[in-house]
């Protein structure tokens, strides 16, 4: 035993072994909990408030089938993917730290940029989204105050530029927070808040349903005479990327899983973790979404919480909407990182010499046992300009519910099906027209065929919202 322990001081590799991984970067440290909580965070977000609605247009048998179809696929892709982090061997073989450095090492070619143009764009425009969704929710609960104070009387018009701006001021300092490992916290704090929203939104929801005694809703959805036909069809296929906006998270699936520690394989954590997500989620978004649809029926809100289909308990509606800017904050950042870490490793490549961008400076930290932060000039400024252009976007748009839709659908057929199938195929060797390949191919042609949908009845919205545009008036 002594000439064991003695070997391990005298041989540096093994020391170093303790504190580096195979690829020559730090330990990871996240665990199956907290790839889990990242994975809650970026699920459970703005989208869950619009199931009610999606669930309204769709009706009580197609609603709950299609979220759970929805819910099936998602996992099974995101399986897929799991098994691509490693190119070749799944427990050696050479890492692949991004979604788009999987696509390169796996498909290679026009694919990558492809990939990388799809997830950056989605990645920002979800950025906007939240941004949008975390200024209604500070708004309903001015408007919620106001209105109570008033006796309904004051119809308390107001912007929602300021909103925008306290946000964006939140962002830019925690996008100063360098390496996503480090965000941990972060995601549990924002998982804990969209339970505690998701949460209230059905404890009302039920509380409605009881206080009526009955079940409002049909089997087909909203009825003709509150919507023309077209309205009804335009609103079903937008109801669609609703949805699927509500499982966008294979884009940063990759990265999330290149925080994971090993053993065990990390693939392995990952698809429990995903098993974990998905199914807690999907139960929530069942619940929330079925609930709110009970409640209002045809009338259902746009968004559970800040369309006002619920007045009171006007406290408990603030603590609601106050969990979800906490949550979208969180959000936020979990989206954001892939877009951040891109650029700043292409800078750092394409000009190696500039101190500007590749010095850092180590400033000590007041809390015991966290590491020095490190300054960055290029990262800093980096981000800051990135935060304040979505912010400024998002005051030009007003329509978040139909952008939520182009969305889903834009992102989920090629980042959620397309590339984990196509790269799953390489990885696995799978053989041109066998029947597991036949099998994969048609998952992709059908969802293909859903996402055109979604997106043709997101963009009729769209066209519909712009009669009444007005850049920087998002009011109540």
């Amino acid at each position: 035993m002594g000439e064991n322990h003695r070997v391990f001081i005298d041989n540096p590799s093994l020391n170093d072994s303790q504190c580096f991984d195979d690829d020559g970067r730090l330990k990871r440290t996240g665990t199956f909990w907290t790839a889990s909580a990242h994975i809650i965070t970026a699920v459970i977000g703005s989208g869950v408030l619009s199931l009610a609605w999606a669930i309204a247009q769709l009706g009580w048998i197609a609603g709950p089938a299609v979220m759970l179809l929805f819910s099936i696929i998602t996992f099974y892709t995101s399986c897929l993917l799991t098994d691509c982090y490693r190119t070749g061997d799944p427990v050696s073989g050479k890492r692949n730290y991004t979604y788009t450095q999987a696509v390169g090492s796996l498909l290679g070619g026009y694919k990558v940029k492809v990939c990388g143009f799809i997830q950056y764009v989605n990645l920002f425009g979800v950025s906007i989204g939240y941004t949008i969704a975390a200024s209604i929710s500070m708004m309903a609960i001015k408007w919620s105050n106001c209105f109570h104070n008033s006796g309904g009387k004051n119809p308390c018009h107001m912007s929602s530029s300021p909103y925008m701006m306290m946000f964006g001021v939140a962002e830019i300092l925690l996008s100063q927070i360098p390496d996503f490992d480090q965000i941990w916290w972060l995601s549990i704090l924002a998982a804990v808040m969209s339970f505690t929203y998701s949460g209230i939104g059905l404890a009302l929801g039920i509380a409605k349903v009881i206080g009526i005694g009955t079940i409002r809703g049909s089997l087909t959805g909203i009825s003709l005479g509150t919507v023309t036909p077209a309205q009804k069809i335009w609103r079903s296929f937008r109801a669609l990327g609703d949805i699927a906006f509500a499982y966008s998270f294979s884009m940063i699936l990759i990265e999330i899983q290149d925080t994971v520690k090993s053993p065990p394989a990390e693939a392995k954590t990952m698809k429990k973790a995903t098993k974990l997500s998905i199914a807690i989620t999907t139960a929530f978004y069942m619940l929330c979404g079925c609930m709110g649809y009970a409640s209002f029926g045809d009338l259902a809100p746009d968004n559970l919480l800040t369309g006002f289909g619920f007045y009171n308990p006007f406290w408990l509606l603030d603590i609601a909407n106050a969990a979800i800017v906490i949550h979208l904050v969180g959000a936020y950042q979990v989206f954001c990182q892939p877009i951040f870490t891109f650029v700043e490793k292409w800078a750092s490549q394409r000009w190696p010499e500039s101190k500007t961008i590749t010095k850092e400076l180590k400033i000590p930290m007041p809390i015991r046992g966290y590491r020095p932060y490190k300054l960055n000039l290029f990262r800093s400024v980096w981000r800051t300009a990135f935060v304040m252009l979505t912010t400024v976007i998002s005051m030009l748009l007003p329509f978040f519910g139909d952008v939520v839709g182009i969305l889903g659908a834009f992102g989920f057929w090629p980042l959620t099906v397309y590339f984990p199938v196509e790269m799953y195929i390489e990885q696995k060797k799978i053989s041109k027209w066998s029947s597991r390949w036949i099998c994969l191919k048609m998952l992709s042609m059908s969802c293909l065929m859903i996402s055109i949908l979604a997106g043709t009845g997101s963009i009729a919205g769209v066209i519909h919202d712009l009669k009444v545009y007005k850049p920087f008036k998002t009011t109540y």
